[in-house]
């Protein structure tokens, strides 16, 4: 069966602009309509560049219900529910779902691993109790554990369940999830430096943390991929290839969150037991940005 996908192009994974009251919202709306500007099309909120393990279920529940109403009719809005207590990540998506939102995005169960058919029923348990459009979230390098191609296949024999973020890297596996499922199961790039030749294997598009810095970079990159023209992607990816590489000089939120402040671009603080870059980092972040223009 074929899916309508939840989106198609860049989706930005938003950071949370957190001060000494919680969250500043008005900081996010500046941030929102940057990103509605730069031709996002569509915003994931409470993702890990979000700091979502940090938010209370307060905090959650306001910031989707925020983002939801501010992006509306400008950008999809996806929010991150997933966690490693099943009942917990419905509950989010059932907020979502209650205020509008067009998907959810839940990633694997850490620390708690399961075999792969707990993955398929700790999924499965959400999309059968919320009509949202669900993308998986595969990243075992912070997981601990990895979807199988045969997992794959199985969800995505599930009307709710849209497609898959695969940020693992291995394109052995992202293709024979392709030959596996075809366009039953949608696929978007998790790792900016993978979107090119995922793109090339049918993803449609990357959910990325390059796109908090630069946009307009990012969705035309998707852009020219979606139109098949992978000379001019290859060659605007090459551009920006080392700014993808120095966002992850260390864990992610921290380097993406100090790159918007050197563009003065308010990206507030970071939630323990995140802390701000060493100075040698920045130093090199700073240095990779003067060299691809934007300082």
């Amino acid at each position: 069966m074929n899916k309508i996908p939840a989106f198609q192009g860049s989706c930005t994974a938003i950071v949370t602009p957190f001060c000494d009251r919680g969250i500043d919202y008005a900081r996010l709306e500046r941030n929102l309509e940057a990103q509605y500007e730069g031709g996002t099309a569509a915003i994931l909120v409470c993702g890990t560049t979000g700091e979502n393990a940090t938010l209370s279920q307060d905090e959650h529940n306001e910031l989707v219900r925020y983002t939801v109403n501010a992006c509306r009719s400008k950008m999809k809005t996806i929010v991150g529910i997933g966690g490693n207590n099943t009942t917990a990540a419905l509950k989010k998506a059932e907020n979502a779902a209650a205020v509008g939102a067009d998907a959810v995005l839940m990633v694997t169960p850490y620390y708690n691993k399961s075999s792969q058919k707990g993955l398929v029923e700790h999924f499965s348990y959400v999309a059968d109790r919320v009509e949202l459009p669900m993308i998986l979230y595969n990243v075992p390098s912070r997981t601990g554990i990895g979807i199988a191609a045969e997992t794959y296949k199985a969800l995505s024999e599930h009307p709710n369940i849209n497609g898959v973020k695969e940020a693992s890297g291995d394109f052995s596996l992202i293709a024979r999830t392709r030959a596996l499922c075809g366009n039953a199961l949608n696929l978007w790039s998790g790792n900016d430096d993978n979107t090119v030749p995922m793109m090339a294997l049918g993803a449609l598009g990357v959910i990325s943390v390059a796109s908090n810095v630069v946009p307009a970079v990012v969705s035309k990159l998707c852009a020219l991929c979606l139109g098949n023209d992978y000379a001019a992607a290859t060659e605007l990816y090459c551009k920006y290839a080392a700014l993808f590489s120095a966002l992850f000089i260390e864990t992610n939120p921290m380097p993406v969150k100090a790159a918007m402040q050197l563009l003065e671009q308010d990206s507030g603080l970071l939630r323990l037991p995140l802390t701000p870059i060493s100075e040698e980092h920045l130093l090199s972040l700073r240095k990779t940005m003067h060299e691809v223009n934007l300082l």
